[in-house]
């Protein structure tokens, strides 16, 4: 059974108090923005639009985890994979991953894991526009949009629909 649980308006307001937060944590300096393939891209632009109307600097970088994965040899033979683009130096910055949903924490870890393969920044910050609970690692995020406590028998996503993002939830297995 699948079951829409936050609707475009509730994401759209989710995004905004996000924007306001990071800009309110990083003040005048130039924000660096990597969101996570593919959900966390999709809502790092739209934190950059958010940000740049407010008349902050962005730069913005997208990492493709699939290699980083503690679980590859679960998620098939031939996963999908984008190119990684960090287009500006990260050592000595402030770096803002962005992930869509956090649930166990790995994926965060395996981002991290390959930022530093790109250099050491000040400090890595996390915002997350879902946070669903059931952490299986000592990861927090630093700005969160929405919390949901899903059971682990459910996934959660972001849609992309007509009618604009809405957040998801399904029983694996349905």
């Amino acid at each position: 059974m699948t079951e829409a649980i936050f609707d475009s308006q509730a994401v759209g307001q989710a995004l905004d108090r996000m924007a306001q937060a990071i800009r309110q944590a990083e003040g005048q300096s130039e924000i660096h923005l990597v969101g996570i393939q593919r959900g966390g891209a999709r809502v790092a632009d739209a934190l950059q639009q958010r940000l740049q109307r407010m008349g902050c600097a962005i730069r913005r970088g997208d990492l493709d985890i699939s290699f980083y994965r503690d679980d590859l040899d679960t998620i098939g033979p031939n996963p999908e994979v984008r190119p990684s683009e960090l287009p500006f130096d990260i050592n000595g910055r402030v770096v803002w991953l962005v992930d869509d949903v956090l649930y166990t924490g790995r994926t965060i870890r395996a981002a991290m894991g390959e930022l530093f393969d790109y250099g050491r920044p000040a400090a890595i910050r996390l915002a997350v526009l879902v946070d669903r609970g059931g952490r299986q690692l000592p990861i927090a995020a630093d700005v969160t949009g929405l919390g949901h406590a899903a059971d682990d028998g459910c996934s959660v996503k972001l849609v992309c629909g007509e009618d604009g993002w809405y957040i998801e939830q399904r029983r694996v297995g349905a």
